[in-house]
């Protein structure tokens, strides 16, 4: 049976990659800080569940002293701009296959693979199948790009290593956010903020409910940076105890729309510094903000249309 395990094993090696790559890269000024802090993730990956609660602790600490101290660094890519801009255009639209070979697994392997069974034994883990197909998706995309580009066996981790480097820190936002939010769950945020709701809203209908969890959920993102860190909070303060327990209200359809409201406000903050800083970067924008820019008016709308939807669809 392919478990969970096997994912974090295969991110731990390729993070590890990453980190012996840097080392080795001496266009890179900073790569020893490089090197350090892809080693850190990639000790993460492998033994964080060894190392425990304290010793995963002081490892992100550890991560974060790097980054504070001066950032990671980033060398010089092989090959010349030209020689990439003319690849691109003897390949054209075929470099999109291996990127097409990605959701392609995760779909086969979510709907077609996840009841399949050897002898006693199911193929995958239960509750998992979507992210081990997601991993086995992306080796399968490498296989792909290597047989169709005709390229060496190092070519994806160099390139792999140069796009994390371009990233920088923000790649470890999405799983530090995510784990920010369980905190403040067993912390007890979702309570207080439940209770200072109530304080000053009227929680006596239904429209009310819905408009305080839908822009609760997108301004809690906004500050948090991620709405898998808010959905914890604001399901628990508002979500939980106000539309589904006193209102009655379809689990499913609150919580799914819940996190398409969060999603708005992602498309907002900064704080999302994976989704709207980096690709500014990635893209050489002279406005860091200008994708921020470009989305707030796409996302307005859809937070109305969201509260709409709930109120609709979660109280038939």
């Amino acid at each position: 049976m392919i478990k969970l395990g096997f994912v974090y094993l295969l991110a731990g090696l390729v993070f590890a990659a990453f980190a012996v790559l840097s080392a080795r890269d001496a266009t890179n000024p900073k790569r020893w800080m490089n090197t350090g802090f892809w080693g850190l993730f990639a000790v993460s990956f492998l033994v964080g569940d060894w190392l425990g609660d304290l010793g995963n602790g002081v490892l992100v600490l550890c991560m974060a002293l790097i980054s504070g101290l001066g950032g990671l660094g980033r060398g010089e890519p092989d090959g010349s701009p030209e020689a990439r801009k003319l690849s691109a255009e003897r390949w054209g639209n075929r470099l999109f296959i291996p990127a097409l070979v990605i959701p392609a697994t995760v779909l086969i392997g979510t709907l077609g693979l996840q009841h399949v069974s050897i002898g006693d034994l199911p193929l995958f883990q239960a509750k998992q199948a979507t992210l081990i197909s997601l991993a086995l998706g992306a080796v399968l995309a490498v296989i792909t790009a290597l047989i169709l580009l005709r390229q060496p066996v190092i070519s994806p981790l160099q390139e792999g290593r140069r796009l994390m480097d371009t990233v920088g820190w923000a790649a470890l936002l999405p799983q530090m956010l995510a784990a920010l939010g369980a905190v403040f769950a067993l912390a007890g945020v979702g309570k207080v903020v439940g209770d200072l709701v109530t304080a000053w809203i009227p929680m006596d209908g239904h429209l009310a409910a819905v408009a305080v969890y839908c822009l609760g959920m997108a301004l809690f993102t906004i500050v948090m940076g991620n709405a898998f860190a808010a959905f914890p909070v604001m399901t628990a303060g508002v979500g939980l105890p106000f539309l589904i327990v006193k209102f009655g209200g379809d689990p499913a359809v609150v919580c799914a729309i819940g996190m398409l409201s969060g999603f708005c406000g992602t498309l907002m903050t900064p704080l999302a510094a994976n989704f709207n800083i980096v690709p500014a970067a990635l893209l050489e924008l002279k406005d860091r903000h200008a994708v921020i820019r470009a989305q707030i008016p796409t996302a307005a709308p859809l937070l109305l249309a969201n509260m709409v939807l709930m109120y609709v669809l979660a109280f038939r």
